[in-house]
């Protein structure tokens, strides 16, 4: 029998769920501007995943900054790891807190390359539209559309 129920990728959902646990924490505690530096108090920062290892004592954050300096972001991030894994521990009702580790969020990046790929005109072609579907339209064109109307 197995320990855990895996979902469609393969994960176990406790892990998941712990992962939400402590994304939803760290979110709060970055959004709250709790930590004491200039950099991260003047960049909105989104966690946007964390993946837990199976023995819940190391996670992996994967985060993505508004101003573009992701680098920057994740080093000072991770000059306050100890602090924000306390934080976390105190928000969160485990056995073990895991060690943060903190890494730049690439699906951004690749959500970007895909969108532009689906807006080359022989694509867009295929799609027999002559422009892109709408759900993959970015969010410059959608904000363009609502000012037409």
């Amino acid at each position: 029998m197995p320990r855990s129920t895996p979902d469609a990728q393969g994960r176990p959902i406790r892990l998941q769920r712990i992962g939400e646990q402590v994304r939803h924490a760290l979110a709060e505690i970055i959004a709250r501007g709790d930590l004491r530096d200039d950099l991260l108090a003047q960049t909105i920062i989104s966690v946007s995943e964390v993946r837990v290892s199976p023995d819940l004592r190391h996670a992996t954050v994967f985060v993505k900054a508004s101003n573009g300096d992701d680098e920057a972001v994740v080093k000072a991030l991770a000059t306050h790891a100890k602090w924000l894994r306390g934080e976390v521990a105190r928000r969160l009702a485990t056995k073990y807190t895991p060690d943060l580790n903190f890494r730049r969020d690439e699906s951004f990046d690749a959500g970007a390359r895909i969108d532009a790929v689906l807006r080359r005109p022989e694509i867009a072609r295929d799609l027999g539209t002559g422009k892109p579907a709408r759900g993959w339209k970015s969010l410059a064109d959608s904000i363009g559309d609502d000012d037409e109307d």
